[in-house]
């Protein structure tokens, strides 16, 4: 997979692009980023890529001829989707991770100052994603998320493919507990059942912990789930015994 980053500060990508997961992921070629600065698309002498809002108001917004001129340079006769990071935009979720996955190219448009020329949103602009109902500075945080969160879907990328297999939200639920050596930790126990070797039991307590978790931290992602199976028919018996469970140990839990 390759992407292009186009942003005001290419400097705080550096880092994060060279270490770990995705510092291995370039240097094995399985994903590619490039990194575009706007400013180098400003045609004046001091290099200007904002102006003031018509209407009056506070702050600048980027100037359409100068991001245009970046994205149809950078973008050329290419598919990829143009993605804008704003907290206008639709949630970012693993769903969503996983269908932006599926594309060969990806072209993040990171914001900054009060956004973008409406225009450009409307005309040059696939797709607006947010990381959340929350405001920062700029794009260039989100687009690290997404950036992220889709490259440990390309196949080679995590050492273990269970590793994404088996992370929270990736069959809708949150991730059961893990736990490592030592088996007592300043007299803290491991649960007994990860220690026995037995494969059948072990899974079905992940199963229940998962669950558990979900219900208790993130019910509206439970309700999703279960919508997702179309209702409790489709649970399989194993799935209900241990809803029916939970159920009955939180119900005693209130008391």
């Amino acid at each position: 997979m390759h992407i292009d980053v186009l942003t005001l500060f290419p400097e705080m990508f550096s880092g994060p692009l060279q270490t770990s997961i995705l510092g291995r992921a370039q240097a094995n070629q399985l994903i590619s980023v490039h990194v575009w600065n706007i400013r180098d698309y400003a045609e004046d002498k001091h290099r200007t890529v904002d102006d003031t809002p018509y209407g009056g108001g506070a702050g600048m917004v980027l100037k359409p001829d100068v991001v245009v001129r970046a994205i149809e340079h950078v973008k050329q006769d290419r598919t990829a989707p143009v993605i804008y990071l704003t907290p206008q935009g639709k949630p970012f979720t693993q769903e969503k991770a996983q269908e932006l996955a599926g594309f060969p190219e990806l072209i993040l448009l990171c914001g900054h100052y009060e956004g973008l020329d409406e225009r450009v949103r409307e005309h040059w602009v696939d797709q607006e994603i947010s990381i959340g109902d929350y405001v920062l500075t700029g794009g260039e945080l989100p687009a690290l998320v997404v950036i992220d969160a889709v490259s440990r879907l390309i196949p080679g990328v995590l050492g273990c493919a269970e590793s994404a297999e088996f992370d929270s939200f990736q069959d809708g639920l949150l991730e059961h507990p893990h736990y490592t050596r030592p088996a007592v930790f300043r007299g803290h126990t491991v649960p007994e059942v990860l220690l026995s070797g037995h494969h059948g039991e072990i899974r079905r307590w992940r199963l229940r912990e998962s669950l558990k978790r979900t219900r208790e931290r993130r019910p509206d992602l439970l309700e999703a789930w279960l919508a997702h199976r179309q209702g409790k028919d489709n649970l399989t018996p194993e799935e209900q015994q241990i809803l029916a469970d939970i159920k009955a140990e939180l119900s005693r839990e209130r008391r």
